[in-house]
């Protein structure tokens, strides 16, 4: 059974995390290299890292995104105090701030299954299972990715957690934004990856309650590992 390595950094700079977790992230795909041209040591089986953070605001693009989906100006990004990055990962423009669950697992998928979609759609269940423990009923909505609810109403539907990765040689980076007390205002600066006719939501806002954050990564944490049929190495 594959063994994962559980890091929450707590409150962390977008850009702090970013270096970090590209660190592992280009550690392990230079380790997999490196067992191609040799004989594999047990040394050499990279590790696999699931990390828990929340960032200050911030609004990222991804490579495959628009510009044009950014709504608020320079001037306004810096009344608000929101920073903004161009990253490499798949998917469009999204937010990140408190009160939201942002995971970043860094996993050489050698050691689970080689299927993207797979990938995407078990981070999706680990998810949909933790909101499940609170009556919130999520959902997949065709043709885009993250966790959706009311998918079937096109007058309702939203997202609640939504998700954009990076791969290479099998090792995963960036990952999944997971709104618990999310505020739902920052949201306003940007068409949330890209879909201008969907809303966004939080746990928070479907509850009815303000969430406690360490409950909702505990659960988030052990359905991740257990859809993911791993262990936590460091517990």
């Amino acid at each position: 059974m594959p063994q994962i390595i559980f890091e929450d950094l707590g409150v962390v700079e977008y850009k702090k995390a970013w270096d970090y977790q590209t660190t592992l992230f280009e550690h392990s795909v230079n380790l997999k290299l490196q067992a191609r041209k040799e004989e594999v040591l047990e040394e050499q089986i990279p590790n696999n890292y699931l990390l828990f953070c929340e960032h200050p605001h911030v609004y990222t693009l991804g490579k495959s995104g628009s510009i044009e989906n950014l709504v608020y100006d320079e001037a306004q990004l810096k009344k608000r105090e929101i920073a903004f990055f161009r990253n490499n990962r798949g998917g469009d423009i999204t937010y990140h701030g408190p009160g939201q669950i942002v995971g970043y697992p860094i996993l050489d998928l050698d050691q689970f299954f080689t299927d993207v979609h797979l990938y995407m759609r078990t981070m999706e269940e680990a998810i949909i299972k933790t909101i499940a423990d609170y009556g919130v009923v999520g959902d997949r909505l065709k043709g885009a990715t993250g966790v959706w609810l009311d998918v079937v109403d096109p007058k309702k539907v939203r997202k609640i957690c939504a998700m954009g990765v990076k791969m290479s040689r099998w090792v995963t980076m960036h990952g999944f934004a997971f709104n618990v007390n999310t505020d739902l205002s920052l949201f306003e600066g940007i068409i949330p990856c890209g879909i201008d006719d969907k809303a966004v939501t939080s746990l928070q806002k479907e509850v009815g309650k303000p969430m406690d954050m360490d409950e909702v990564k505990n659960k988030l944490k052990c359905y991740f590992a257990q859809e993911f049929e791993a262990t936590y190495a460091n517990e």
